[in-house]
């Protein structure tokens, strides 16, 4: 195998730099919220100190992020993909029918900049919650700072725009974004020709809306190129996996898709090799302000997972999948411990086990699934 062949891809879940994130960094926009119990996001703060101490502010912009910059800063992944949650914009045009809505400073920006993301899927059940002026505003930020948004924009085309990254000569990286309505997506939110909204797929148990998605993806797809299909779909909570969700990841994955990129869930959901290609149901939370918040204590939305996935664009084989496991204290990412890092590996390895998944824990703090019993099953 050529080193030269292999692009490592790290993917990871929610972000979301507003709300009470966005009130310790340099420049916090207007903390008014409408919902139902806290109406100032400071209070999310407020919250968080409470558990786990004092936070400093202002903090620096790479506060948030934490122990996380460094580690990837020293793996030097390829490409950068995340599901940003968060619209940027000063807008108080709040949505409709909405419980909960994040917004960050545009001036905030450099905490988002501060780990360099390539690519920042867009299609969630968050990228309107200030309306189409919030959506505008995000869409503009993200290209003053050259990262692409995908899976929303100012009209279906827009929305259905990929992104094609060339982090290495004769390899490319094609991505697209879409939602389903199992994340709370209204449907109102689906982008139309003429109008601003999100790549939707209303019902991804109907078999084109697989087969349509990824002949849209694979028709940009050469020979040495990967194909990433970024999926914003599932509850909050629960390791279940649904027949629909199953079945459309695994036509995706036979039409000729290399990653499948899930995300919704607070926290980490099974992961499946089909056919040598990474499904990720769900890559949970990576930065939120939900550590002072109660009531799912079981599932340890404290602990987070980064993805690193390493393809060899020659052969298309999977020849890593490694995960950095970190934890949330005073709204900061840091290494987890060595038993937390346990419990993710132990935690993994068991609600991934309908699909044959082992997982272990290397010297190097970072957490390893086995691909040789896998690819033994192919």
């Amino acid at each position: 195998m050529d080193d030269s062949d292999v692009l490592t891809v790290l993917v990871g879940g929610d972000v979301m730099l507003g709300r009470g994130v966005d009130q310790i960094l340099p420049h916090p926009g207007d903390p008014a919220l409408r919902e139902p119990v806290v109406r100032d996001a400071r209070r999310y703060v407020e919250l968080a100190e409470h558990v786990n101490g004092p936070i400093r502010r202002p903090v620096d912009w790479g506060w948030p992020w934490g122990d996380a910059a460094e580690v990837l800063a020293e793996v030097a992944p390829d490409v950068r993909l995340i599901n940003l949650e968060t619209t940027i914009t000063v807008s108080g045009d709040f949505a409709d029918r909405k419980a909960v809505h994040y917004r960050m400073h545009p001036d905030n920006m450099p905490a988002l900049t501060a780990i360099a993301p390539d690519v920042c899927a867009l299609a969630n059940n968050h990228v309107l919650d200030f309306g189409h002026r919030g959506l505008a505003d995000t869409c503009e930020s993200l290209a003053a700072a050259r990262i692409k948004g995908v899976g929303a924009g100012a009209g279906l085309e827009a929305a259905q725009r990929l992104s094609v990254l060339t982090p290495r000569a004769g390899h490319r990286v094609i991505i697209g974004s879409v939602a389903t309505r199992s994340s709370g997506v209204p449907d109102s939110w689906a982008a139309h020709r003429d109008r601003p909204g999100l790549w939707l797929i209303r019902d991804p148990a109907e078999r084109g809306s697989a087969d349509d998605l990824a002949a849209r993806v694979l028709a940009l797809k050469r020979t040495g190129d990967v194909a990433i299909v970024s999926v914003h779909w599932g509850s909050n909570w629960g390791y279940g996996v649904g027949l629909s969700e199953v079945q459309f990841a695994h036509r995706l994955i036979d039409a000729g898709i290399d990653i499948v990129h899930g995300h919704s869930s607070h926290h980490p959901r099974p992961i499946e090799l089909y056919r040598g290609k990474p499904i990720l149901y769900g890559c949970g939370d990576v930065i939120d302000d939900y550590e002072g918040i109660g009531g799912h204590e079981s599932y340890r939305p404290d602990l987070r997972l980064l993805y690193l996935i390493s393809i060899d664009c020659g052969s298309g084989d999977v020849t890593a999948l490694r995960m950095l496991p970190l934890r949330v204290r005073r709204m900061r990412l840091e290494r987890a411990s060595a038993i937390d890092t346990d419990w993710l590996r132990a935690t993994m390895e068991h609600v991934s086990r309908r699909f044959d998944i082992s997982v272990a824990a290397e010297p190097d703090g970072l957490l390893t699934v086995h691909l040789d019993a896998v690819q033994d099953c192919l």
